[in-house]
C-alpha cells in the first residue's frame, strides 16, 4: 500500500437547488418577527380650543396629569360627561393638547350602552362619525359628528417601519400570546412619524377579547 500523501477525493454530489429552497423557507419560518408593545386605549376625548372654552370657560387651559407613551401626548385631570341617547358616561378623562375638531373615542361596547353611533375609524376621520353632547362644569357641546371606535393601529418611527417591513397605511396582523385568550387581530392599520413611538393600540373591548394585561407584546404578521 503507498503510504504517501493522497490526492483522491471522494465525489460528493451536489445539492439540488430545491434542497436549499427548502431551507431557506425553513430558516425563514424560524426567524422571529419583531414585537410591538400592546397598549390599552380607554375612552377618552380630545378638545378643540373653542369646545374647551365652552365647556370650561374662556381661556382655560388644559391641566397636564400624566404623560403618555406618544410624544407629546398627555393624561388630563379635566373630566366632561358624555352623553348618549340611552344614558350618560361620567367623568370620561380628556387627552392633550387640543386638537383642530373634537373627538370621543369609544369602544363599541361603550358606543351601544350610552346609545350612540361609533362607526370604526382612524382617528381624524369624522365625516359621517357619531353624534352626543358633551357636559363640563362650565358648559355643554352638542357634536354632530365626532364619536369613534378607533381603529386598531401601531404607531411607528420611519426606523421601526424599515425593521419591521412596513411603510405608512400598511394593513397587518398582530398575534397575541395569552392566557386563554391567544388571538390573531386582524386589519391593523400602521402608522409612521417621526414623532411616534413604537406601540399598538387598542380598545377596552379588544384588550378584554385578548386578556391584554400591561407589558404585553404582539408579534406581527405581514
Amino acid at each position: 500500500m503507498h503510504k504517501g500523501s493522497c490526492d483522491f477525493k471522494i465525489p460528493v454530489a451536489p445539492r439540488p437547488k430545491s434542497c436549499y429552497n427548502r431551507i431557506t423557507k425553513l430558516q425563514k419560518e424560524w426567524i422571529p418577527m419583531a414585537k410591538v408593545l400592546v397598549e390599552t386605549s380607554a375612552r377618552h376625548v380630545h378638545v378643540s380650543e373653542q369646545d374647551l372654552e365652552t365647556l370650561f370657560g374662556k381661556g382655560y387651559q388644559l391641566t397636564k396629569k400624566k404623560d403618555l407613551s406618544q410624544p407629546g401626548q398627555y393624561a388630563c385631570a379635566e373630566r366632561v360627561d358624555v352623553v348618549g341617547e340611552k344614558k350618560t358616561l361620567s367623568g370620561v378623562s380628556i387627552l392633550g393638547p387640543c386638537r383642530k375638531e373634537t373627538q370621543v373615542e369609544l369602544s363599541l361596547t361603550d358606543a351601544r350602552s350610552i346609545g350612540v353611533k361609533a362607526p370604526i375609524r382612524e382617528s381624524g376621520d369624522l365625516e359621517g362619525s357619531g353624534c352626543c353632547k358633551l357636559v363640563g362644569p362650565a358648559g355643554e357641546v352638542v357634536l354632530e359628528k365626532g364619536v369613534i371606535a378607533a381603529k386598531r393601529h401601531i404607531h411607528m418611527t420611519p426606523a421601526d417601519a424599515e425593521e419591521f417591513g412596513c411603510k405608512d397605511k400598511d394593513v397587518v396582523s398582530v398575534k397575541i400570546d395569552s392566557e386563554g385568550r391567544s388571538l390573531v387581530f386582524g386589519d391593523v392599520v400602521v402608522r409612521v412619524s417621526p414623532s411616534y413611538a413604537l406601540a399598538m393600540h387598542i380598545d377596552t373591548d379588544e384588550s378584554n377579547a385578548g386578556c391584554v394585561a400591561p407589558g404585553t407584546y404582539g408579534e406581527v404578521i405581514k
